[in-house]
């Protein structure tokens, strides 16, 4: 069932309930990612990289949307993180339901600007657009780009932000990083900012970087308002340690169909816990 984030996450906010937006960059973490979904009967997001996309090339675009079309779980393709006007049209043409533009770190106005922009080549085409205030940090081991401080979301640029923009999602900088946290980093979530932003704006509001953040943090936010939480070093870090596990039990080893099962089987069990820490679970009879 493919559509797009404004159509998803709207039932999702009233819902109380958060979708994982799972960074996919092979068909393997693909089978892992859908397979748990149907089981766990939970809404997804399919998120894409700019240079998730540029290794898997756009063709793989058309199995994501076979996929999720031939299913009975509610999910959206979502680029995560565009850059640039043209990665985001690059996405749109191959078939995304939905698009990051992310211009957080550009002055205020020109990421109104060129969120502006976005959404009016977007919106005609039924292509929902999710844009960043603040910046979130980075662990240096994520695969995406942060800054080395976190730049938190001022409240009192949200309005103005979402009422010129017209944006259907924003991303938030609440506390969290990008990557695999070392063990002397001690991630702490303002739930109170979170509160403060919730009660500004009525759109659905995004987590970014919430691999590794504790659980408890991460369920008191989606009580409070956070519709869509991104997940990508968790998942992949599972896969490709069991990975590593089974290549090292047998050097002769090469049949994907023997490599790979046991290293989706690792995954889905983070995935499994994903879904139940954002309360996802059984959410399909939601968009009935």
């Amino acid at each position: 069932m493919l559509m797009n984030m404004k159509e998803l996450l709207v039932v999702a906010q009233e819902n109380k309930f958060a979708v994982p937006a799972f960074n996919t960059s092979s068909s393997m973490i693909l089978k892992g990612v859908m397979e748990a979904c149907r089981e766990k009967k939970a809404p997804v997001i399919i998120a894409i990289h700019p240079d998730e996309l540029s290794f898997m090339e756009d063709s793989f675009i058309a199995s994501v949307r076979e996929e999720l079309m031939s299913s009975n779980i509610p999910g959206v393709i979502h680029l995560d993180h565009g850059g640039t006007f043209e990665q985001v049209m690059r996405a749109i043409k191959c078939g995304f339901t939905s698009v990051m533009i992310d211009a957080s770190l550009l002055s205020f106005e020109e990421n109104i600007a060129i969120t502006k922009k976005v959404i009016e080549a977007a919106h005609p085409v039924n292509v929902s657009v999710e844009a960043e205030l603040g910046t979130i940090g980075t662990t240096g081991n994520g695969g995406e780009e942060g800054t080395e401080q976190i730049i938190y979301t001022k409240p009192d640029t949200v309005k103005e932000f979402v009422e010129r923009t017209g944006v259907d999602t924003l991303a938030i900088a609440i506390g969290t990083s990008h990557g695999i946290y070392p063990k002397d980093m001690k991630p702490k979530l303002k739930l109170d900012l979170l509160k403060e932003i919730r009660g500004i704006v009525d759109i659905p509001l995004v987590l970014h970087g919430g691999s590794a953040n504790e659980d408890k943090e991460i369920a008191e936010a989606v009580q409070l308002g956070i519709s869509k939480i991104n997940i990508s070093s968790d998942i992949k870090d599972a896969f490709y340690k069991k990975c590593r596990e089974v290549l090292s039990q047998d050097p002769g080893i090469r049949e994907p169909n023997a490599i790979y099962p046991p290293c989706i089987e690792a995954m889905k069990e983070v995935i499994y816990a994903k879904i139940a820490l954002f309360n996802d679970g059984d959410k399909v009879k939601c968009y009935k």
